[in-house]
């Protein structure tokens, strides 16, 4: 009998406990192994939806960068026929997230992998935003210098333009006020802009507006978990 690696999503929101649908707890149990983004986490959010795993029955691996140490130790335990969880910090393992490191292993081993529904912060600020869902790139994180900051933002605006495309990007929660306000100085009055914010969460927050009436808007997103969405029309 040969491994499984389970993709198990992760809440957004602690509090967010029905995004997770059952199906889920029978497949972690069904586990040997865990390789989880953030151990403590993982600990907590598997307690928090089934109280009868008992967590020390596990083996646990940090993923951190999936540096050859982590995979040397995923192989092993292919190589052992156990069952894998991995774990993403919040949502799912593989998007915008390190385990892709590993699935991308399992792949290369020829190991099923079965991917577990679950809330994802980037589809559901893009269902949320009404920006174009049949045309999207997700970029990741945009530079920090300020130069490079303001290139990047300019040279999205104009790719979107041409393929009338969404693009959705994020940035540390910290940094969420200063991005808002280079993309406010930066990008065209007519662009569209979404501002998706502790998404599953009881203050849910998603607003699409131009980036000319973002500039009447008063906005604190400090250190809140934010997925931003441009479209040049």
């Amino acid at each position: 009998m040969s491994s499984i690696v389970y993709l198990v999503p992760c809440v957004l929101d602690d509090s967010a406990l029905n995004t997770i649908p059952h199906y889920i707890i029978d497949s972690v149990k069904n586990c040997q192994v865990i390789f989880a983004e953030n151990e403590r986490t993982a600990r907590r959010f598997l307690k928090s939806i089934c109280k009868e795993i008992i967590i020390d029955d596990y083996e646990w691996f940090t993923i951190h960068k999936a540096e050859e140490e982590q995979k040397n130790s995923f192989r092993q335990k292919i190589k052992e026929q156990k069952n894998i969880a991995i774990i993403s910090e919040a949502g799912c393992p593989g998007i915008a997230d390190p385990g892709q490191v590993l699935i991308g292993l399992a792949q290369q081993l020829n190991v099923v992998v079965k991917p577990l529904v679950g809330p994802s912060s980037i589809l559901l600020a893009l269902m949320a935003s009404g920006m174009n869902g049949q045309q999207f790139e997700f970029v990741g994180y945009l530079p920090i210098d300020n130069f490079e900051r303001i290139k990047t933002l300019k040279e999205l605006e104009i790719t979107s333009h041409k393929k009338r495309s969404s693009v959705i990007f994020i940035e540390t929660p910290y940094r969420n006020n200063q991005l808002i306000d280079t993309i406010i100085k930066t990008c065209k009055p007519s662009t569209k802009i979404c501002i998706a914010a502790e998404l599953t969460g009881p203050n849910e927050y998603v607003k699409t507006k131009t980036v000319a009436e973002w500039k009447n808007e008063k906005t604190d997103f400090h250190k809140k978990p934010v997925i931003f969405l441009l479209l040049a029309e």
